[in-house]
């Protein structure tokens, strides 16, 4: 006898919980426990990373993230301005830098910054902050380029005719009307961008550092060295993950309180400008 769609549906979804069920039986009981807990839950190896985790890892952690996103989203918008311009020759420079950049490992842009500007430029020393500024913002703005372009192009056309026939500039239309109602739509992918920059970030081990210039990685990876055990690893992650998780529900937030802001003119109805 067939089974309704309805049951059909009711059995998939039994057996995908009994999948479920059973790999984590498996898991729990194949697992060596008390070598797990030894391993990664050492209260006492946890303990000795406080407070330096979070005062030089973490912190310097958020400092290169938020350099690299900041020189980036520059970066970025004018890539993106560049690739709907009508000079082909912006066309072509940003098509460009996009392929080329999103196409490259973080870590050999890092390294190529790191490394390769002193090399190349005798007598510049590139600071580490100002280093990692640079190689994150360099690989983050290739694709924020792409995500500004997708937000812009995403504007209603009526905007930006209402806005010209109010005697606006482009560049005027572009900055009070078009931008602000991109960001508008580009906040999730811009975070989730954040959120892979934080990650990205680990990868300035690789340029080497004093103690006070150390991530969370590298902080972590140290003091596995010291320790030989794998809890500076769990703490490290776990702070990641206070970075991460926030930023999800700041999304939201953002979303929420620019989304119930349009800000009509009272020149030409239905046109939203910038406050």
């Amino acid at each position: 006898m067939a089974l309704s769609k309805r049951k059909r549906a009711k059995v998939i979804r039994w057996v995908q919980y009994g999948i479920l069920v059973a790999v984590v039986a498996v898991i729990a009981f194949a697992a060596d426990w008390s070598r797990i807990g030894a391993a990664f839950f050492d209260l006492e190896v946890a303990a000795e990373q406080f407070p330096d985790v979070i005062t030089i890892g973490l912190v310097n952690t958020v400092i290169y993230t938020a350099l690299g996103f900041g020189f980036g989203l520059l970066l970025g918008l004018l890539l993106a301005l560049m690739r709907l311009s009508t000079v082909a020759i912006n066309r072509w420079v940003a098509g460009a830098y996009v392929e080329f950049f999103r196409g490259l490992p973080a870590l050999l842009v890092i390294l190529a910054v790191g490394t390769g500007i002193p090399l190349a430029f005798p007598g510049i020393i590139l600071d580490k902050y100002v280093a990692l500024m640079l190689a994150l913002g360099i690989v983050g703005a290739a694709y924020m380029a792409e995500t500004f372009r997708a937000g812009i192009q995403a504007v209603p056309r009526g905007q930006i005719e209402a806005a010209r026939s109010l005697g606006m500039s482009p560049a005027r239309t572009m900055i009070t009307v078009v931008i602000p109602q991109a960001f508008k739509i580009i906040l999730p992918p811009l975070t989730n961008e954040l959120i892979l920059l934080t990650k990205d970030s680990s990868l300035a081990l690789f340029l080497g550092s004093s103690i006070d210039e150390y991530e969370l990685t590298q902080f972590g990876r140290v003091a596995l060295n010291e320790s030989r055990s794998l809890t500076p690893v769990l703490v490290a992650g776990l702070c990641y993950l206070a970075i991460t998780i926030p930023l999800s529900y700041l999304s939201r937030y953002l979303e929420r309180r620019t989304g119930g802001k349009k800000i009509a003119s009272p020149e030409a109805p239905g046109l939203e400008v910038a406050a």
